[in-house]
């Protein structure tokens, strides 16, 4: 009982032993930080057929656009989903897909299929996914919390996250950031991954966010 090890991935026991539970005495603290290298864009079904009923949809639109355009100058890897596109239309003409990694179709609601994470295991050192899109209490609810069960840390950018019910949003948007899922906007995300001013790209970006609308009342939602 004197010694203790932390046991390998795949461990089995095969005879009778003792096991001592020992709790942790400190508290993990998702800390946030974010760097281009370790970092993918998630955009989940930002469709057509969505327009008229998501709440605040061309304001959600107008965002993802210039996180996707920051995704682009900072070399960051983009992965697309559609939800049944057959019935539901592609993304919206709006949003520029150029040099997205994958855009794929799904059924499932989570946006975590075997070709992204087949992508996602192609990427070296990944560790941050930066997830927007709809609707927020299925899609983007149910790709958030099966990518923190594989180690993944999860910024949600509710700017660029909405759903038809801001009840619905407002609940889903709550019950992540519990689970230690980080909330946060769309101007944070995009300075914080160029970290300093003396970033090769920082007046790039500081551009796409001087570019960006007024607020439209979709922050004071959360």
């Amino acid at each position: 009982w004197s010694q203790y090890i932390d046991l390998p991935k795949g461990f089995l026991v095969n005879e009778r032993c003792k096991v001592r539970l020992v709790p942790l005495q400190i508290q993990i603290t998702t800390l946030g930080n974010l760097t281009p290298s370790s970092t993918v864009f998630f955009c989940c079904d930002m469709q057509e057929r969505f327009r008229p009923a998501i709440k605040y949809f061309g304001d959600i639109i107008s965002v993802g656009q210039r996180l996707l355009q920051g995704a682009r100058l900072l070399g960051i890897p983009v992965i697309v989903t559609e939800q049944y596109p057959k019935g539901l239309g592609s993304t919206v003409q709006e949003i520029d897909l150029t040099g997205a990694k994958l855009v794929l179709p799904k059924t499932k609601f989570s946006m975590v299929l075997p070709e992204v994470e087949a992508a996602l295991a192609e990427i070296p050192g990944v560790r941050s996914i930066v997830l927007f899109g709809v609707e927020t209490h299925v899609c983007i609810q149910q790709t958030a919390l099966e990518l923190i069960g594989r180690g993944l840390e999860v910024h949600i950018v509710a700017d660029a996250t909405s759903s038809r019910s801001m009840m619905d949003r407002m609940f889903a948007l709550e019950r992540l950031a519990r689970t230690g899922i980080i909330v946060t906007t769309s101007e944070a995300i995009l300075l914080q991954l160029v970290a300093d001013k003396e970033h090769p790209k920082f007046k790039e970006i500081q551009n796409l966010i001087k570019a960006s609308a007024p607020e439209s009342g979709l922050l004071s939602k959360v």
